[in-house]
């Protein structure tokens, strides 16, 4: 490293895009659709929905008595919610073997009672299960997560160091693997159920990814989102042609792969991408296929 001058660097420390941020283990980010296979397999647990079950949507949902609409489960409650995210690890650091990283927000009602001194309200249950409104995740968090869909429910300390060799002696001390935590379900086929419906986002005919499916030479689990940056009226349209770019949507995308013997996870946010299927979604596409398919 030769240094760098002052004048660049003070361009890079002031720059609006904020380029020595580390976003990995720092940034905190609404996680939007990405948290619907959690969820799906809360509800199935939870005998709140069933496989076979189809429900008709309109495009929206609307509590009883309540002019604003909006669109998940108000039958699961805050309360399962909040405890299915915290068994994939939501809300709270990994502890990876780095500086920085933050916790995330995992919305409940002890939180907001807690912080604001507020009851929950009924309504704030179905922006969560959209993964809006409080509720934030860390990248890191996100991976975390996915690599545990991958593994039944196991979650494990990610690490950056691989091993240790020590001066006295050159003894090599390797990093080994800490389960953090495991959620064991209530019956094994509702882990194939869930499984099976993000394969099909990617190679199902009406998968939201399935356009990084093309020419793939391995499976594919996965899941796109759509986070908003601000918030919108009810009755009012967003257009992304009129929106400035640093208020247009997060671009999401997880994914496992090979399903049959998972080895990477990933998770692809792009800030104001718009778009998870068509953004996100090839990053992780190049990113698996240079970890699976190029050599060592």
């Amino acid at each position: 490293v030769n240094g760098i001058s002052y004048e660049d660097y003070d361009r890079l420390r002031n720059s609006t895009r904020r380029p020595l941020f580390n976003r990995a283990l720092s940034g905190q980010y609404p996680p939007g659709s990405t948290t619907k296979p959690i969820f799906g397999l809360a509800g199935l647990e939870n005998s709140v929905i069933q496989k076979d079950k189809k429900v008709f949507c309109e495009g929206f949902y609307q509590l009883p008595n309540e002019p604003r609409r909006y669109d998940l489960s108000y039958r699961l409650g805050i309360d399962r919610m909040s405890s299915f995210l915290e068994h994939f690890g939501l809300g709270k650091p990994t502890g990876i073997d780095s500086t920085g990283e933050q916790n995330g927000l995992l919305p409940s009602r002890e939180w907001k009672r807690r912080v604001q001194n507020l009851p929950w309200f009924p309504g704030e249950t179905l922006i969560t299960g959209i993964g809006q409104g409080a509720l934030l995740v860390t990248p890191l968090q996100l991976a975390n997560s996915v690599a545990a869909l991958s593994l039944n429910g196991e979650r494990y300390r990610p690490h950056l160091v691989r091993s240790i060799e020590q001066v006295r002696d050159n003894q090599i001390i390797e990093t080994g693997s800490e389960l953090l935590g495991q959620y064991k379900v209530q019956r094994q086929v509702n882990w194939e159920h869930i499984r099976k419906a993000m394969v099909e986002v990617v190679h199902g005919l009406r998968g939201t990814a399935r356009g990084i499916g093309h020419n793939i030479k391995y499976r594919v689990a996965g899941k796109t989102g759509t986070a908003q940056v601000f918030g919108v009226a009810q009755d009012e349209e967003y257009d992304e042609e009129t929106v400035a770019a640093r208020l247009r949507d997060h671009a999401l995308f997880i994914s496992y792969a090979p399903v049959e013997k998972p080895r990477i996870a990933v998770a692809v946010i792009v800030e104001n991408g718009s778009h998870g299927s068509t953004v996100a979604a090839p990053i992780a596409r190049r990113i698996m296929d240079a970890y699976l398919l190029e050599k060592p």
